[in-house]
């Protein structure tokens, strides 16, 4: 009987979908569920559905509530980490002022300066968590959900001593995607996928033996579906593999797509096109925020079953308790150098196996020399975050911000010197003391080179 905890447990619908998958497994319906989250408010909601589910089915589960994090971990087998620091506040911080300075971010929550920033004020409360997992669950599992994914794991495992794995979709959702795109059942796909959290590609991609790239490059071929898929389908045509996430969130990621408005106004009426704007998002996750502070439960809590989502956590945790070997593309540290061309240090995202005996990443060797440098300039935006959360350091903040590819292609190193500032004073409620790490003052640090000096150095 397992004991699985949830922190952030507050997010409903989220957190009762794994609950349903982890009680949709025999093995696992009588386990200890604690829910955890610091609004009451949001956690007696989860804490109703679960029990329904419990209740309804006839399950020997148990669930309990709180918010004390201390009771929620104490002896814990596995941890599920789904916090959000700050609710909207900062979020919409990140998003409109990079926005003023021409930086059109398309959710800003994993990657650019959104994805920095939101790593900022994560990253202490869940080293928090990991320090009070080590007193009170040294050998529990951290499950992270929570973004930025390679940002938030990173840190956990440079600061700690707790086993973290980060949880993604984007790559079932993506395998589905192809199976629509070249018309084969998705169970009759193969493939081998990796790189870093929603910049991993499909290294291969067969059906019985027989590659499947020359099928999804005819299907791109078609308007229709090239127009579903703009972004993925470029990168495939240009860079030779299909990449893991949308084509809405890989925008970002690049500096080839979201900097031309001309571009923009070409794909108006696509599916791409019409989630491409970020308030969409924004105003979209404001309403679902709203609806979870409804006073009420608008659920009729007698007709609510078990049921199993795509979502990996459950059959992970089976996996472990029950020996049934898997294979899952998790976020892990590359200390072993699965990836032999990345920074051993960074977080990515590789085929691993679980079993009774745990977690076995596999080894890919180097990733293709075209696509090695468009990840290697994330995994330096990473390290320089985390150290910068860890170290307090301000001047590493503002080198991660000026080597994210999005934010280059838009700004020049002293507008974003400017708009890194204006990021700090507005979350500055939520993010660690920053100084400077060579002792210089802020004043003097920001009296930088003006756009109109540039060049006029003295010649060589």
């Amino acid at each position: 009987m397992p004991t699985i905890t949830f922190i952030g447990a507050g997010s409903m619908v989220f957190a009762t979908n794994l609950v349903g998958d982890l009680l949709s497994y025999d093995a696992l319906s009588d386990s200890e569920i604690r829910l955890m989250d610091v609004d009451e408010h949001r956690l007696e909601q989860t804490y109703q559905v679960a029990t329904a589910m419990v209740e309804n089915e006839g399950l020997e589960a148990s669930v309990e509530a709180t918010t004390d994090r201390h009771a929620a971990l104490e002896g814990a087998d596995y941890v599920l980490n789904m916090i959000n620091v700050g609710g909207t506040d900062p979020f919409e911080n990140e998003i409109r002022i990079p926005e003023k300075y021409g930086i059109k971010q398309a959710i800003g929550d994993t990657t650019g300066p959104g994805g920095v920033f939101r790593g900022l004020r994560t990253i202490p409360t869940v080293l928090d968590i990991a320090t009070d997992m080590e007193a009170l669950c040294p050998d529990a599992l951290l499950m992270n959900y929570t973004n930025p994914m390679s940002i938030v794991c990173k840190a956990v495992y440079e600061a700690t001593d707790i086993d973290v794995v980060g949880l993604c979709h984007s790559v079932p959702h993506t395998v589905e995607a192809i199976a629509e795109y070249v018309g084969v059942p998705e169970e009759e796909l193969d493939y081998w996928v990796a790189g870093i959290n929603h910049m991993a590609f499909f290294l291969e991609l067969t059906r019985d033996g027989e590659s499947l790239y020359p099928a999804l490059c005819e299907a791109s071929l078609e308007e229709e579906t090239y127009r579903e898929d703009t972004v993925r389908f470029e990168m495939m045509r240009h860079f030779g593999l299909f990449p893991t996430e949308s084509s809405h969130h890989m925008s970002e990621y690049v500096p080839y797509f979201r900097t031309d408005e001309a571009t923009i106004e070409k794909m108006t009426g696509t599916g791409y096109a019409e989630r491409m704007p970020t308030a969409t998002y924004l105003n979209g996750w404001k309403e679902r925020s709203e609806q979870r502070d409804e006073p009420e439960l608008d659920i009729d809590l007698s007709t609510v079953g078990v049921e199993r989502s795509d979502e990996y956590a459950a059959r992970l945790i089976h996996s472990l308790e029950t020996d049934t070997e898997r294979r899952f593309n998790l976020n892990v540290p590359n200390h072993d150098d699965m990836i032999t061309n990345l920074p051993n240090d960074a977080c990515v995202e590789v085929p691993v196996f679980a079993d009774g005996a745990g977690l076995h990443p596999c080894a890919i060797g180097e990733l293709p020399t075209q696509l090695a440098p468009l990840v290697q300039q994330h995994t330096a935006v990473y390290e320089l975050a985390v150290d910068a959360a860890l170290e307090g350091d301000r001047e590493k903040v503002h080198r991660a911000i000026k080597l994210d590819p999005l934010s280059s292609a838009a700004c020049t190193l002293s507008e974003l010197h400017e708009m890194t500032e204006e990021l700090i004073q507005a979350n500055s409620a939520y993010l660690p003391t920053l100084e400077f790490s060579d002792g210089i003052e802020g004043d003097s640090r920001s009296r930088m080179v003006s756009d109109a000096d540039l060049g006029q150095g003295p010649s060589r």
